[in-house]
């Protein structure tokens, strides 16, 4: 196809500090050179590290001026030569962690969008095909847009080196994109859920979505040995911890022994202390870096099939990027937030 002509809306962030250092700058539409693709940028979305990032929280830290945001989709509109993965017209999403095509994670492929390369959030991104992969076409760009980061993470958590079974039990904690991803996923693979949320009214969602037990944490602060008991004592399978130190002693009280925590979120900096013994004859666990390509593709088969419909609590438009970063912060969404760009 020919070279994109004239130019194009990229958002930019200057520094860490807040939101008022997003900036709006017209630059030339890429081309595709050799072995290269262009996507047209339909939709992206926010992850909490893009808002650590801003709160300079991260700890991987950034470089200044680079386009916010690890995951977004678009349509292939060039494609350069000698590529044979794509065709003009396809519809794709980046992978989080790039070069991480399957096998074991390695350090040289921690290096996200957003914090060391220019990431999503701009209307044209040129791009190694072997970067991107495929997305159901039952999906919205909005929706294709949130399933880099919390998607493949709640598909890591659940799957990854020992998958759990049907009739399996997973612990998902609140309503965040990642948790409500596991509860999605986790029903589509036949596997029980139990969710904790603070709200009543989210609560109501989680049952909605499949949720067979819902744990109000304010009313019940001992939820940990509440999932346990609703297992008939056994304990749950694995848990999907998103938060920290805040919730990690009451993860532990959910689980089987033997079975896993799978660790992910830093939303708490501050709670209980946990030592060997507290670990010891009670669980194993395991970070979760987001997953590789495979583990996208592999999720991917699974959402076609079962046409499954991710959550989007709100698309926001670019200009209001802004916006969407503090309701963010908010924490009164459910789901995902995602920024359309058309």
């Amino acid at each position: 196809m020919a070279e994109q002509q004239g130019t194009m809306r990229s958002i930019r962030l200057e520094k860490e500090g807040t939101v008022d250092n997003l900036y709006t700058v017209e630059e030339s539409v890429p081309s595709a050179q050799r072995g290269e693709v262009v996507v047209k940028v339909k939709a992206s979305s926010l992850n909490f590290r893009d808002l650590a990032m801003l709160k300079t929280e991260y700890p991987g830290g950034m470089k200044p001026n680079l386009i916010p945001l690890s995951d977004g989709a678009g349509e292939v509109v060039e494609v350069g030569e000698g590529v044979r993965r794509f065709q003009v017209g396809d519809r794709v999403a980046g992978n989080f962690m790039k070069e991480w095509f399957g096998g074991r994670r390695r350090p040289t492929y921690t290096e996200p969008y957003g914090s060391h390369s220019d990431g999503w959030l701009t209307e044209y991104k040129v791009i190694n095909p072997e970067l991107l992969v495929e997305v159901p076409d039952h999906l919205t760009f909005e929706q294709a847009a949130t399933l880099p980061c919390a998607g493949v993470t709640a598909w890591n958590a659940l799957h990854g080196p020992s998958p759990l079974m049907a009739g399996d039990t997973v612990l998902t904690l609140g309503t965040g994109g990642v948790s409500v991803y596991a509860l999605q996923l986790a029903k589509e693979l036949g596997i029980n859920v139990i969710s904790t949320t603070s709200s009543n009214e989210k609560a109501k969602k989680l049952k909605e979505l499949g949720a067979d037990e819902v744990i109000n944490y304010n009313e019940t602060p001992n939820w940990g040995e509440k999932a346990k008991e609703l297992t008939g004592g056994v304990g749950v399978n694995r848990v999907v911890e998103v938060v920290g130190p805040a919730t990690i002693q009451q993860s532990l009280k959910a689980v089987a022994p033997g079975d896993e925590l799978s660790l992910i979120g830093v939303l708490s900096r501050t709670g209980d202390k946990i030592d060997y013994y507290d670990l010891f004859g009670s669980a194993s666990t395991r970070t979760i870096g987001v997953g590789s390509r495979q583990d996208f593709e592999n999720m991917n088969q699974v959402i076609a099939d079962k046409k499954m419909q991710p959550i989007v609590d709100s698309a926001f438009p670019m200009e209001q990027t802004g916006e969407a970063y503090k309701y963010l912060d908010s924490q009164k969404f459910f789901g995902k937030i995602a920024i359309s760009h058309e």
